[in-house]
């Protein structure tokens, strides 16, 4: 499922050189369709950092998103009989849309092939414009495989997402853009980087034209695929990629993409879910608009960049890409931005199981918010609580817990652990050591109706579930976390249903969070 489908017989244009792709986005049809997007200051988080920061609003697009420059720009310049046989793609978002709303608009046959996983909203927006939608397997994989098949079968063109010199060349028109919104010759941009068709035709513009601009790719620290080829100096194929940042999250950029972007863009950083949910908070409260993850991704490079090189009085371009985003993830959104932004600390305490305990902590804590608190009873001298507290500055956090420990409470610092912010904090309610021979375990698996029980129907009965939480967070995917009671002598046989369940899975045992609050 994981394997790259063979590419579709016909000959691969070789990658233009930076002068060629200008010539290209000088003379593309993006404007046919697309707006001049606005250049927006952003004075809360340009206070906040010591710099000029300003927003590219390509949420602005009719498609709320950058993608339609570049499949338009593809579809305008198809010659007849392309155009009378049609087009076909594979999009679970925002690519699909492009080619749907471009096909519309040319009167073009267009399939669209969705994982099943898909967020009906998304499908919806697809048929509203004619285009075909075709729904196969659970992975943005087996719909590309299933896509070049059927544009086989069909005798279709495909239009790739990221990796064709047109569709590069339409992205690269939000470079031209900034040529006349940006002021003088040196300031950095900051692009969010999936497949790397926005990076490749951004950075080979600017650079052409204004040398003296730098250039920085934005990638999820986990779908780092660029990041990692470029240092490698080949394309890397990744594994798996993170699930939140679902715009971005391509486990092997293209070819043509791979090779303008290593030429061209200057830096790399990564960043974390919890800072990408900080930023998508960053511009809500500057332009009050609501970002999709990948859509707030460079704002989240940004602030991490000019922090850690500690700049001052520059102007930092940030290109917010996107805006469809599931309403129902805003829930998730909230929970993890104070932290994204080191606001908020998460602590596993111990404190005394007696009456008055918890008011001597809070006495302890000062004048500190708390945000969160879960306890439960259990016949012990000690209790372990989980708590969040509100931080004014990220300095705050250690200067917290050495107090905490000072006062002769023990702390775990859990700020920064995935199992205990996704499922513990939600499973606060004691222990069970009665839960013999317990394996831990984490599953991604995808989110439709009846997957969960499908899941379940999978993992085999022969062993005992003595612990489970589900968690959606409004994207194509749900994570589990299950215990599961697996005598020694029948591991392997365990181990060997795991991976045929043919779902991500993680070994969580040696957790310290579960080991605090659950085991």
């Amino acid at each position: 499922m994981n394997e790259r489908p063979p590419a579709p017989a016909v000959s691969t244009p070789p990658t233009p050189s930076g002068m060629e792709l200008v010539r290209r986005v000088l003379t593309s049809r993006v404007y046919d369709v697309a707006i001049e997007t606005a250049l927006q200051d952003a004075p809360q988080l340009s206070a906040r950092l010591g710099n000029r920061v300003m927003l590219k609003r390509e949420d602005q697009q009719p498609v709320f998103s950058f993608k339609l420059r570049g499949a338009y720009n593809k579809m305008a310049q198809l010659g007849e009989d392309a155009r009378r046989r049609g087009v076909i793609t594979a999009s679970a978002g925002n690519h699909a849309q492009g080619v749907a709303f471009s096909a519309q608009k040319l009167g073009v046959r267009a399939v669209i092939v969705m994982p099943v996983t898909t967020p009906e909203i998304k499908v919806r927006a697809c048929r509203a414009r004619g285009a075909e939608v075709v729904l196969f397997g659970d992975s943005f994989s087996d719909a590309e495989a299933h896509a070049y098949q059927l544009q086989r079968d069909l005798n279709l063109t495909f239009v790739h997402p990221y990796d064709d010199p047109d569709v590069i060349a339409g992205q690269g028109t939000v470079g031209l853009e900034l040529l006349s919104q940006v002021p003088g010759d040196h300031y950095t941009v900051f692009v969010p980087v999936g497949g790397g068709g926005l990076i490749a035709g951004v950075a080979a513009f600017l650079k052409a034209l204004k040398p003296g601009v730098r250039v920085v790719g934005v990638e999820p620290d986990d779908s780092d695929a660029m990041t990692r080829s470029v240092r490698a100096g080949e394309r890397v194929r990744l594994d798996t990629v993170g699930l939140f940042v679902d715009g971005v999250a391509v486990k092997q950029v293209g070819e043509h993409t791979f090779e303008l972007a290593r030429r061209f863009v200057d830096e790399w950083i990564t960043v974390s879910t919890d800072e990408v949910c900080a930023a998508i908070k960053d511009v809500y409260d500057d332009a009050r608009a609501v970002m999709e993850p990948a859509g707030a991704l460079s704002v989240a490079g940004l602030k991490k960049y000019a922090r850690q090189r500690q700049l001052s009085n520059q102007t930092l371009v940030a290109l917010t890409c996107g805006a469809n985003m599931n309403f129902d993830r805003l829930r998730h959104v909230a929970e993890r931005a104070e932290i994204g932004e080191q606001r908020e600390a998460i602590l596993a305490v111990t404190i005394p199981e007696q009456a008055g305990a918890f008011k001597a902590f809070c006495t302890a804590l000062g004048q500190r918010q708390i945000t969160e608190f879960n306890y439960r009873y259990a016949p012990r001298d000690d209790a372990r609580i989980f708590v969040g507290v509100q931080l004014g500055h990220p300095d705050q956090r250690p200067e917290l817990i050495a107090s905490l420990e000072k006062q002769y409470y023990p702390v775990t610092d859990l700020t920064e652990d995935e199992l205990a912010k996704v499922h513990v904090r939600h499973m606060v309610g004691g222990r069970a050591p009665e839960a013999r021979d317990e394996r831990l375990y984490s599953f991604d698996f995808p989110e439709r109706p009846g997957a969960l029980l499908a899941f379940l129907t999978q993992l085999q009965s022969r062993w005992n579930i003595s612990l489970f939480h589900y968690r959606n967070h409004g994207s194509a995917h749900g994570r589990v976390l299950a215990g599961i009671q697996v005598p020694d002598d029948e591991l392997p046989a365990f181990l060997a249903s795991v991976r045929q369940l043919g779902y991500p899975a993680h070994d969580m045992s040696q957790n310290a969070a579960y080991h605090l609050f659950l085991k």
